[in-house]
């Protein structure tokens, strides 16, 4: 019995405790971890929360950029912060769905150590290459890369990431040798696409539209399954000849696992609010974001789909972890 006693007791001390966890939350800075170099899509996403968070909490939220290894470092710290909300994840599509296989050995697991929160957006990415490239269409640069094995190379923000592994199933499903050059980042992998150091890419809307519309980068495709609204003259890659190619990034936030349940509704709410302010609205639709919003058990379970999609094709097509 006096075990017993001092179970339930235990139980609503804790609860009492993450309720006051809760109520009083945040009284403090919080940290938003983002696990990429600043300037890309991501990174800019969560600075538009990270502002409207600032503005709702009555305390600053300092985006903190720890990129490298396909955000896997920015997403270690979250995964050892402590669980009370002020150190939360810019969760992507690599750390949260398909980094566990990609990666031989993690420090942290993103099903045990973190807790989804919502998934903020769903943003295409798009197949470019520098206007110098004699490729007008999807079916032209197969046919290039075909006629030359091993030459031509494409670039990616690091390996893992949806940069990386969209490309990978665009190489296999295509059947061309071409060769991965892993960055630390968009800016630089993008620096080395214009002057030609890589001549292929697949890339966020937003990192690279600006370029397309300059003349110095072609778009030969878009990742989706249909064509999107974003870009309605681009046919999808699919379009092109790649049978059966669809790929789409997204992000959302994530926090320590353990987090008060209080906490992480409140993170959701807010983020929902931030979303739906007109400013914030069209600022995403810039950066060729599709605002979702989903509640931490749509954002888990979606989280769950694409691991179930994106790890046996990995094994179907050859990726091996590293």
């Amino acid at each position: 019995m006096n075990t017993l006693i001092r179970f339930a007791a235990c139980t609503i001390a804790g609860l009492i405790s993450a309720g006051a966890v809760a109520q009083n939350y945040p009284t403090r800075p919080m940290r938003l971890v983002v696990g990429f170099a600043p300037g890309g899509s991501t990174d800019v996403t969560a600075r538009i929360i990270a502002e409207k968070f600032t503005t709702a909490f009555g305390q600053q939220v300092i985006v903190d950029n720890r990129s490298g290894a396909g955000g896997n470092i920015g997403a270690d710290i979250v995964a050892k912060s402590n669980p009370d909300g002020y150190t939360v994840l810019m969760a992507t599509t690599g750390v949260m769905a398909f980094n566990h296989y990609l990666y031989s050995k993690l420090p942290y697991s993103a099903e045990k150590d973190l807790a989804a929160v919502t998934q903020i957006g769903s943003l295409p990415l798009i197949l470019i290459v520098p206007a110098s490239l004699p490729a007008k269409s999807v079916k032209e640069l197969v046919s290039l890369a075909k006629s030359q094995p091993g030459k031509y190379s494409f670039g990616s923000s690091g390996v893992g990431g949806a940069t990386h592994v969209t490309a990978e199933l665009f190489k296999a499903l295509a059947a061309i040798d071409i060769v991965h050059v892993p960055y630390k980042g968009s800016g630089q992998m993008m620096a080395d696409l214009l002057s030609g150091q890589v001549q292929i890419a697949f890339d966020q809307i937003a990192s690279s539209i600006a370029h397309v519309k300059s003349g110095r980068l072609r778009a030969l495709g878009i990742t989706t399954a249909k064509r999107s609204a974003l870009l309605p003259d681009l046919p999808t890659i699919a379009e092109g000849g790649v049978a059966g190619y669809e790929a789409t990034s997204w992000n959302g936030f994530a926090v320590r696992a353990g987090t008060p349940r209080t906490v992480i509704n409140l993170l959701q709410q807010e983020t929902r609010k931030a979303m739906a302010v007109p400013e914030v609205k069209e600022k995403m639709f810039g950066l060729g974001i599709e605002p979702v919003g989903s509640t931490p058990e749509e954002f888990a379970a979606h989280i769950r789909a694409e691991r179930d999609k994106w790890i046996p094709l990995f094994m179907k097509i050859g990726i091996q972890p590293q």
